[in-house]
């Protein structure tokens, strides 16, 4: 069944289509469909349930970081058993034929005007109709509870869980975001070449999912963006702070914030706009400038510069004056 050119899935169901670039694979072999589809989502069961009937399986997918686009239909009745996601939350959005999805204790009959919203904590097994043609938007975890940890100004006491049902075309946002989405999947090449683009929109899809689809957080009122800095990141920053003046490895920050270096970066990223080592740099900058400031001393621009770490004179200078609007030495004449 071919949903008609009339309905709001119409534009998307004809887009991903007309993308053979973002083809990601077409078989008719459960296993190599079972490990294509594991690549991108997770290890999982999979079987026919429509008696003889044979997969047609064809996917087309989109990375954008710590958010996936993808189509995927199966062409016959199947069973899936993914178990819990563990480090992803999947939006499914059937643009034709149904799906039955049970989520934790929460079963879900999903159609074309009727999406999932699987959390990423809780078991999960789906039956897709032989017709089941859907688009999924894939979050990764830790980026998405980082940004509703940012929206409440404070670290998550539970897991994040969403109301399984969503009625994706009532909620303009997220089709509109669907449809740019759609958009770049049928238009967009080399996405490596797009990174600023690529963060922008990893942030729409988290902050518009956490807006327009009810969770177990969406009661808490909204803190003000001053007060948003997780635990490890307020710690690095006061480590950062008192340690201006030491020879500091990005692994030790780590270490003493407790997670991950990759986790450490995505915090300072999505929180303070840098990285912890820019942020230091920063610092220094600062502690250069009160320095200089502060009246003349001996061994002049140079020796303040070496104090703090910067052996490289016109890079220094260069990254002072974008910082403060004129070079050292016209902060030093001043004085």
């Amino acid at each position: 069944m071919l949903i008609p050119t009339s309905t709001p899935a119409a534009g998307l169901h004809r887009a991903m289509l007309a993308a053979p670039t973002r083809q990601l694979f077409a078989s008719n072999d459960v296993q190599e469909t079972r490990a294509l589809v594991a690549r991108v989502m997770k290890p999982h069961a999979l079987n026919i349930t429509g008696g003889r009937q044979r997969l047609q399986a064809r996917m087309h997918h989109l990375a954008l970081g710590d958010v996936s686009v993808s189509r995927l239909c199966y062409g016959a009745e199947v069973s899936i058993e993914p178990g819990e996601l563990d480090d992803f939350f999947l939006v499914m959005m059937p643009l034709q034929g149904n799906a039955q999805v049970r989520s934790g204790f929460d079963t879900l009959e999903s159609h074309p005007d009727l999406a999932s919203v699987v959390s990423a904590h809780l078991g999960t097994a789906m039956r897709w109709s032989a017709d089941c043609d859907q688009l999924m938007v894939r979050i990764a975890r830790p980026f998405l509870e980082r940004m509703l940890t940012a929206q409440l100004g404070r670290e998550l006491d539970a897991p994040l869980q969403f109301a399984l049902g969503l009625r994706w075309k009532e909620q303009p946002a997220w089709q509109c975001l669907v449809r740019y989405l759609v958009d770049w999947a049928e238009q967009a090449g080399d996405m490596s070449e797009h990174k600023l683009l690529v963060g922008q929109m990893e942030q729409m899809v988290a902050t518009s999912l956490l807006s327009c689809q009810s969770h177990n957080f969406s009661d808490e009122p909204l803190a003000r963006r001053s007060t948003v800095l997780p635990r490890h990141v307020r710690r690095v920053q006061e480590y950062l702070q008192a340690h201006a003046h030491a020879n500091i490895r990005a692994e030790v920050l780590a270490e003493i914030a407790g997670v991950s270096l990759r986790s450490l970066y995505a915090g300072f990223h999505d929180f303070c706009g840098e990285s912890p080592m820019q942020y230091l740099r920063n610092i220094r900058l600062e502690r250069a400038r009160g320095d200089l400031l502060a009246g003349p001393v001996g061994g002049g621009v140079a020796s303040v510069a070496l104090r703090w770490g910067f052996a490289h004179m016109g890079r220094f200078s260069a990254e002072y004056k974008e910082r403060f609007g004129e070079s050292p030495s016209q902060t030093l004449k001043r004085v």
